[in-house]
């Protein structure tokens, strides 16, 4: 099982879960967030510059089995780059084991 965690731009959020949904993905986390980026200069609005160092992202957590890794990475990068810096990151790191609490279940067949 792997756990992949997505940063994205909040409004990029309704595609990407779009995207995960289409790929069979239907159960994940996720939260609002703010983070500090590698964006130096700010932006110009109506003659006023506004810092942009405190960027609004979304984080998506989800865990899925080995064979939905590849798919669900694929979706989010499909669905959730503009092309611009700061669309995000993806980490993906090894899940030892889950377990169903409302039964005890351990194991892949939890994520089902």
């Amino acid at each position: 099982m792997k756990k992949i965690e997505a940063i994205i731009r909040k409004s990029k959020y309704r595609e990407v879960k779009e995207a995960l949904y289409d790929v069979g993905v239907t159960f994940f986390t996720y939260w609002d967030v703010t983070g500090k980026g590698n964006e130096k200069k700010g932006h110009v609005y109506r003659g006023v510059t506004y810092s942009t160092s405190d960027i609004q992202r979304r984080i998506l957590s989800i865990v899925v089995n080995n064979e939905f890794e590849e798919p669900t990475i694929k979706a989010i990068l499909s669905s959730a780059a503009t092309g611009e810096v700061g669309d995000g990151k993806i980490f993906v790191s090894d899940i030892q084991e889950s377990y169903r609490i409302r039964t005890g279940e351990k194991g892949s067949e939890t994520l089902k």
